[in-house]
Formats: C-alpha cells, structure tokens, sequence
C-alpha cells in the first residue's frame, strides 16, 4: 500500500562543513514540486545545490542539480521508493563547505538527509479516489446522502433540477459496493452519469 506524508518534515546535517538541508513534503505533482523547487532556491540564493526528488501520480523524477550524476537525485528518489511513498517531494539544500566528498561521500550525504527527515515524518496511507456522478428523483435524495456517509463518499457538488444530480469522490476500492448499494436504495432509478 503506497503512502503519503501528513506534512513537511526538515533534517539538517552537516559534513565535512557542507551544510545539507533535507525536507520531505506531500505535493499533489510535478507542477507543484517544480514551484517548490523554485521557491527553496529563492529562499536559499547562497546554496550551491538545490537537489531534489519526487515520487507522484505515478510517476517519478530526480535532479541532481549540478552534482556528479546519479549523487543526489537519484538515491535520494531511492529512499522514497523504498519507503513506499507516493505524492511526496524530496529535496536538499546544499551549502558547500569547500570540502570534495567524492561521489561515495555525496550519495551518503544526500540519503541521509532524506532519511533523517523521513525518521520524524507521519507517514498517512494513500487512499485513491474515484470520481462518480448520479441522476435520482428528489424521494432518494435523503437516503442517497446517507450511503454517500456510509461509504466514505466525499460530496463535491449537488445540483437541483428535473432531478438531483450529485458529483462525489469515493475510495475507488468501493465504487463497485456504493454503486450497488444507491442501485438498490433508489430501486433502480439511479442514472450513472460520465465524469468529465
């Protein structure tokens, strides 16, 4: 089961007088891991590197931003692997301190960074969402609501018309019992709507 993170989490370690400032944090993907990546090198204008690593939707990415290939984003994307984590960016801050580590030294100091931050994190299971739409007459409302309750449903939008139309998000591993179960309250009269 992937995992996510409640909330950012810092490490700060500091090696051969290179200053390494680790973070870990839920981002929702690329887009926003990016701008975070750009705001951390704003905030940090002296640091010489601002590595980083993210795991999200799926996908991953690693940069070592100017570093020895394969030093620092790279194992650093291998701690969030291994930690099973999804929807998280890794990233660290690195004041050069004068001091070569050697490739060895860097992929070391740039795990470890990770890994000391991740030692404080509170790690939430990953809960994939599936987005449904239904139609019912206005006498299953009532009853409909209360399903949405008993199966986690999250309600996104109501719309009254002809009908009431409900846009919600559910845990996609019981889209299958929830459609069954409003099938059955509204006898039937339930209209499935695509999503967007």
């Amino acid at each position: 089961m992937p995992f996510t993170l409640a909330a950012p989490v810092h490490s700060e370690l500091l090696i051969k007088k290179s200053r390494f400032l680790g973070c870990v944090e839920p981002v929702a993907g690329r887009e926003d891991a990016v701008a975070r990546v750009g705001e951390l090198r704003a905030e940090h204008p002296d640091a010489r590197h601002v590595c980083w690593a993210l795991m999200a939707g799926g996908h991953s990415a690693a940069n070592d931003d100017g570093e020895p290939g394969g030093t620092a984003g790279r194992p650093m994307l291998d701690v969030l692997r291994h930690q099973e984590l999804e929807g998280v960016l890794a990233t660290v801050v690195r004041y050069f301190g004068g001091v070569k580590l050697g490739a060895g030294g860097l992929v070391r100091a740039y795990t470890d960074a990770v890994a000391q931050a991740l030692l404080g994190a509170e790690r939430v299971p990953l809960i994939r969402m599936q987005m449904l739409r239904v139609q019912v007459p206005y006498a299953f409302e009532g009853a409909l609501r209360r399903e949405l309750a008993a199966h986690d449903a999250v309600l996104e939008d109501v719309r009254h018309g002809a009908d009431v139309e409900i846009a919600l998000q559910v845990p996609a591993d019981r889209v299958g019992a929830l459609v069954a179960r409003i099938d059955d309250v509204c006898q039937g009269r339930a209209v499935w709507l695509a999503t967007a």
